[in-house]
């Protein structure tokens, strides 16, 4: 017993010294990542002898994404409601349905054909549009990968370097290789475009966007992608007019929207992933036991989640319980409604127990 109280304390006392040489969890986990991609990039230039100095915009403003998202990352999950979420979803990685749930989320965007085929063309194309164009860029910024010119028409694709694989320049491989980027530009822009129709014909739609947080994105992920294209269009018909000037219009929007990413509303592309944790949550617990609402009796969320509420509410110091001692976060969606209403009518409607006729959701 002694010996593991001396484990425990010497294992706590080295935690709290590393966590002490930083000023604080960002910086920590700042000073990680960067340490790491460092030796990534020493490993995959060949201790930094084959580094592209016409890509440096690209790695500096991806240096400062990772900044921005590790402070944004930490600020939301440093949350309440957020720590719960993350600390119960990563013990649950381990259940079997994570890798379908996995899929669904991040891969097929099964959550949004339920919206209509429409929606979920326009998020496959963006979504799957980015995150090609990322594992395509990314790995060449930092001589993860790249290409030597062989004899006879041969290129050598090096990645973390080592040789690959050798293909012909006139390949289908080659082929695709070099209009990735392209095929990815196309797709974002069908996808932007889809999304800029219906936000400005569905009068919804257009009720509920502002410039700045819903329409900016898109029109920077427009730019991106026309840009990009005109870079190829420049050097295959035009000889390679007016291409210096076209690629740096093209880095600086790509800096530009690289720093701005993680602070508005494309944020939600690399923190996709949390999603799984927070399905395999609900699912694990609803598992378990339902909630039955206080009013009605209807089963909407599970009893885990109903008490993390409850429990949330009250670190925050944040009481909503009725004149009847129920808090809130005991009844479903409808019934909260209505007690709501109650509130400002003067008639106890959340007492009745018969759902609104146009009682549409789902909770």
């Amino acid at each position: 017993m002694q010996a593991n109280l001396t484990s425990n304390t010497a294992t706590e006392t080295n935690k709290n010294s590393i966590n002490n040489a930083f000023a604080s969890h960002y910086a920590k986990s700042m000073f990680l990542s960067i340490t790491a991609l460092i030796i990534l990039v020493f490993i995959g230039t060949r201790m930094f002898t084959h580094i592209d100095l016409n890509l440096y915009g690209y790695m500096v403003g991806t240096l400062v994404f990772i900044g921005g998202f590790f402070y944004r990352f930490i600020a939301w999950g440093e949350r309440p409601p957020t720590k719960i979420i993350i600390k119960k979803g990563l013990k649950l990685l381990a259940r079997k349905s994570t890798p379908k749930t996995s899929v669904e989320h991040l891969a097929t965007y099964n959550f949004i054909w339920n919206r209509g085929i429409y929606r979920w063309t326009q998020h496959v194309l963006i979504g799957w549009g980015c995150v090609l164009s990322c594992f395509v860029t990314f790995p060449l910024v930092f001589g993860w990968m790249y290409f030597t010119m062989g004899e006879n028409g041969y290129y050598t694709i090096v990645a973390m370097g080592m040789d690959v694989m050798t293909i012909k320049a006139d390949g289908i491989i080659g082929f695709l290789s070099y209009n990735a980027l392209n095929i990815t530009a196309m797709m974002v822009i069908a996808g932007v475009a889809m999304a800029l129709f219906r936000r400005l014909k569905n009068m919804q739609a257009r009720a509920e966007q502002n410039f700045v947080y819903d329409f900016l994105p898109l029109y920077l992920l427009l730019f991106i992608s026309i840009t990009g294209l005109l870079l190829t269009v420049m050097n295959v018909f035009l000889h390679g007019w007016g291409q210096p000037v076209m690629s740096l219009i093209h880095q600086f929007s790509v800096i530009i929207t690289l720093i701005y990413l993680p602070f508005g509303k494309l944020a939600h592309i690399p923190f996709r992933p949390m999603s799984v944790l927070a399905r395999n949550y609900r699912e694990h617990y609803g598992e378990q036991a339902m909630k039955e609402c206080k009013v009605c009796g209807d089963k909407f969320v599970s009893t885990e989640q109903s008490q993390d509420v409850i429990q949330v509410l009250g670190m925050n110091e944040i009481e909503f319980k009725s004149t009847e001692g129920t808090h809130l976060a005991e009844l479903c969606l409808p019934c909260r409604r209505k007690y709501r209403i109650a509130q400002f009518s003067g008639f106890p409607t959340h007492q009745v127990k018969v759902k609104e006729a146009n009682q549409n959701a789902k909770g």
